[in-house]
């Protein structure tokens, strides 16, 4: 496995992955696919990324991780993000990916990194307590388009 700076050329394929996920769906906030101009927008290029970085096995991409700055955090925060491919989980990749996000953060200044899981998404919320990341805040009443609540969960990870 190879982890690397996320290029522009990755978004088809940061786009099918992610939208494979959307689509399974229960382990994302994201239920609209986004188009790959959006995903190179959102995670690899726009003014408010801070780092993105993907996870190559066999040639194909098989997770990435972004972090950005989110209007809601406090300065010195960034907002993660984690997609690894359905058939991987557990694999190495995520560990990797948050090894390689990390380093980038902390030469950018990040002091917090905060995740806001969904609070039905098993998956991440072990992935994220595997890291580290301790609770700080809740939203139970979150709710999906069709108004199921789902709620969610927000960890931080102190780098300093």
């Amino acid at each position: 496995m190879i982890v690397r700076a996320a290029v522009l050329a990755d978004a088809p394929a940061m786009a099918a992955l992610l939208n494979r996920i959307i689509d399974i769906g229960g382990t994302t906030a994201h239920e609209i696919p986004l188009t790959e101009a959006q995903v190179a927008q959102h995670y690899i290029s726009g003014p408010a990324v801070i780092c993105c970085h993907v996870a190559e096995g066999a040639g194909q991409v098989i997770g990435f991780q972004s972090l950005d700055r989110h209007p809601g955090l406090p300065d010195g925060w960034g907002d993660i993000g984690t997609f690894v491919s359905p058939d991987l989980q557990r694999s190495g990749a995520g560990a990797a990916l948050f090894a390689a996000t990390c380093a980038a953060a902390k030469a950018a200044g990040v002091a917090v990194i905060n995740a806001t899981i969904r609070a039905d998404n098993a998956p991440g919320l072990g992935y994220y307590a595997r890291r580290g990341f301790t609770d700080y805040a809740t939203d139970p009443a979150f709710a999906l388009r069709d108004g199921t609540r789902v709620g969610r969960i927000s960890r931080r990870f102190d780098l300093a």
